[in-house]
C-alpha cells in the first residue's frame, strides 16, 4: 500500500470519527443504531469508531434505553471531562478569562480590570497568562487536559502565528498578540486561536444560543461599541481579508458624527453605550456605561427613542444585504436595550425594509448573556478538535 493510500484511509477514519463526535455532542446521547442513522455510516463502522473512542475516554456510556422486542440499546455521550477549553473576553474594561468543560460548564473564572485609555498590550497579555493559570488551578484540571486557549479580541484579527491585531478603539495597529502571549506563557505547547471577539460570540449563539438551528443568520454585539458576525450556510463568513462582519462600520449618516474608526455616519457613532451616552452629553467612564445607560432608559430619553429607530435603519441594510433568517442581538448594551425595547427595535426594522422576505420575529435577543465572548472563544478550541477528530498528542499548535 502506497503512502497516498495509507493517508486517504487514516483521513478516513479521522473524517468517520469526527461525524461521529459532532452528532453525539450537538445531537445528545445516542445508541450506535442511531448514529448509523444520523451519519450514513455502516453498523459495523459505528462499532469500531465508537470501540476507538471509548478506549480513549472521549465518550462514555450514559445509560440505556428499552428497545423493541430486544436487548436494551446502550447510550453513548461525549465525555465531558475528557478535557477543557480556556476562553478568553479582552474587552473595554476587563480581561475575563473562563475555563469550560466539554458541555461548556463553567468550571472556573478570573476577571482582571483594565483602564479605557490603558489597553497596553504587554499588560493585556499578562492579564491572559495569569488568568489562563489561575483558571486551571481552581479548576483543579491537570494542563494537559487542557485542549487550548481561545481569545476574542476586539479589531481585525489577521490569522498566522503572530495573529495580529488591529483594534483602533485600543489603539492597537498590528499588535501580535499571539507572539507576546507565545512569548510569555508556562505551556508553550497549549494550541492557541485568537479571533473577533463579535465572531466569537457569533459561534457560540450560533452553537448553543439564539442562532442554534440556523444557516444564514446576523449576529450583532452592542457593548461600548458595535460588531457582528455573518453566517452563511451554517459558518462564520470571513471575506477576502477576514474582516467581515463589521457592522458597526455601516454608514447610516452621510458626513455624520465622527466614528472611532476614523470615518464618518457609522452605525457605531450612534449605537453602542459610548456614543449613544456622548450623544445624550452623559460624561462616562467605561467602567461606568452600565450604569449610566441604563439610567437613560429608566429616564425615557430621547436619545434613546433616536437610537431604536436608527437601530432599526442599520438592521435594515443587513435584511436587504443578507436576506438572514434570524438577526440576534447580544452583547451587555444590546441585551440590556432589547430587553426593554425588542418589539420597538423590530417595528423601527420593519419600517424600514420590504415587506417580504423580511419578518419582525426574526429579530431575537441572544441567549448566552455578557460571558457569551469568552465562551464562543472556547468554540474556537473545540472547532478543530470536533472538526478534525484531533486528540491528545495529535492537535498541532497555532495561532
Amino acid at each position: 500500500m502506497g503512502t497516498s493510500e495509507r493517508r486517504t484511509v487514516r483521513d478516513l477514519r479521522r473524517g468517520n470519527r469526527a461525524m461521529l463526535l459532532r452528532s453525539l455532542y450537538f445531537g445528545g446521547p445516542a445508541s450506535r443504531n442511531e448514529l448509523s442513522a444520523a451519519t450514513g455510516l455502516s453498523a459495523a463502522t459505528v462499532s469500531t469508531m465508537t470501540g476507538d473512542l471509548l478506549a480513549d475516554n472521549v465518550i462514555v456510556e450514559a445509560g440505556q434505553v428499552d428497545s423493541d422486542g430486544g436487548r436494551p440499546r446502550v447510550l453513548l455521550r461525549v465525555n465531558p471531562d475528557y478535557g477543557y477549553a480556556v476562553g478568553v473576553d479582552v474587552g473595554e474594561t476587563q480581561v475575563k478569562v473562563e475555563l469550560f468543560d466539554l458541555e461548556m460548564k463553567e468550571r472556573a473564572r478570573a476577571h482582571y480590570a483594565v483602564r479605557s485609555a490603558k489597553h497596553d498590550p504587554e499588560l493585556v497579555a499578562r492579564h491572559i497568562l495569569t488568568g489562563v493559570d489561575a483558571v486551571i488551578a481552581e479548576g483543579e484540571v491537570a494542563p494537559e487536559q487542557v485542549l487550548g486557549v481561545g481569545v476574542g479580541v476586539p479589531g481585525i484579527v489577521e490569522p498566522g502565528p503572530d495573529a495580529l491585531v488591529r483594534a483602533k478603539t485600543f489603539g492597537w495597529e498590528a499588535v501580535p498578540l499571539g507572539a507576546l502571549l507565545r512569548a510569555g506563557t508556562a505551556l508553550p505547547a497549549l494550541p492557541l486561536y485568537v479571533d473577533n471577539g463579535a465572531k466569537t460570540m457569533g459561534q457560540a449563539e450560533l452553537w448553543f444560543g439564539s442562532g442554534k438551528g440556523t444557516r444564514e443568520a446576523i449576529i450583532v454585539l452592542m457593548g461600548s461599541g458595535v460588531g457582528g458576525a455573518i453566517v452563511t450556510g451554517g459558518e462564520i463568513y470571513r471575506g477576502a481579508g477576514k474582516a467581515a462582519g463589521e457592522v458597526g462600520h455601516l454608514k447610516i449618516v452621510a458626513g455624520g458624527r465622527a466614528c472611532r474608526c476614523g470615518a464618518r455616519g457609522c452605525l457605531e457613532a450612534y449605537l453602542g453605550a459610548e456614543a449613544i451616552l456622548d450623544r445624550a452629553g452623559v460624561v462616562a467612564d467605561s467602567a461606568e456605561e452600565e450604569a449610566a445607560l441604563a439610567r437613560l432608559l429608566e429616564e425615557g430619553s430621547p436619545v434613546i427613542d433616536e437610537s431604536v429607530e436608527l437601530l432599526g435603519v442599520g438592521l435594515s441594510s443587513l435584511v436587504h444585504l443578507f436576506n438572514p433568517e434570524r438577526i440576534v442581538i447580544g452583547g451587555w448594551a444590546g441585551l440590556m436595550l432589547g430587553g426593554r425595547l425588542l418589539e420597538r427595535i423590530r417595528a423601527a426594522t420593519a419600517a424600514n425594509t420590504q415587506a417580504q422576505p423580511f419578518r419582525p420575529g426574526t429579530v431575537v435577543l441572544g441567549r448566552l448573556g455578557p460571558d457569551a465572548v469568552a465562551l464562543g472563544a472556547a468554540t474556537l478550541v473545540l472547532e478543530p478538535f470536533f472538526g478534525n477528530a484531533a486528540f491528545h498528542g495529535s492537535v498541532t499548535t497555532i495561532a
